[in-house]
């Protein structure tokens, strides 16, 4: 696990290690929807909890990703279905809020007393979901809005068609544009995220450097296909 204290507030972002999932999710699968063993994903989901000494899974603020840009506000208990969408803010003190990655970008976000996290893929960047969760936590909070970049998929190995790139490229410009290590044409996801937060206001942004897949110690879709999902999981100090 990499944890990092960004201003009030405490991020973890997990990794494969510690579980009880099988092949092709092993092991410390932490998502319900990518077929693996309802029993395992829950074991799962109760060691993460126990490790960092938080409430039970079934307290925390779980989403339905769907790719987007809607905010929630977590300022109640949690529902029992997940809500869709990518990002989640509060500002209440020790409420785990959640987003699932295997390449995509895991965000978290502060100000003085309220925090946020954010599931940003390359299409929830072009439908704005950075901006949506950071208006979402000045909306509630107070003070400098800081983030934080967890492991994510990087340009040596995230090979992209040119329509598609052409449209990151339109939102953010040509420093989105890169190459793999084979040559081809790639997107540099986390230089990405880091234009979309400046653009949203956001310049203090601390990155942990990780490729999801050039890492063995996480999931990684891209690397893998069938496989497990690692977790974001973010709470405001009491």
């Amino acid at each position: 696990m990499i944890e990092l204290q960004l201003g009030p507030a405490r991020a973890v972002w997990t990794d494969r290690h510690g579980g009880v999932s099988a092949a092709p999710y092993d092991h410390a699968n932490l998502s319900t929807r990518v077929d693996d063993d309802p029993d395992a994903v829950r074991e799962n989901r109760t060691r993460v909890a126990n490790t960092l000494d938080l409430a039970p899974p079934e307290q925390w603020w779980w989403l339905d990703q769907q790719h987007g840009r809607t905010t929630v506000v977590a300022e109640v208990a949690p529902p029992t279905r997940p809500p869709v969408a990518d990002a989640a803010v509060t500002t209440r003190p020790g409420v785990p809020l959640t987003v699932l990655t295997a390449d995509c970008a895991p965000i978290a976000l502060a100000s003085d007393d309220a925090v946020g996290v954010v599931h940003a893929g390359w299409h929830g960047i072009c439908a704005g979901v950075i901006q949506e969760a950071v208006s979402g936590l000045r909306a509630i909070g107070h003070g400098e809005v800081r983030a934080a970049l967890g492991p994510c998929i990087h340009a040596s190995r995230y090979e992209f068609g040119r329509a598609d790139l052409d449209r990151v490229v339109e939102l953010l410009g040509p420093e989105v544009e890169s190459q793999t290590d084979s040559g081809a044409l790639a997107l540099d996801l986390p230089r990405a995220v880091h234009l979309a937060l400046a653009h949203a206001g956001v310049s203090a942004v601390a990155d942990v450097g990780v490729c999801t897949a050039t890492s063995d110690d996480h999931f990684s879709h891209r690397r893998d296909g069938p496989t497990g999902r690692q977790a974001l999981v973010m709470v405001l100090d009491p």
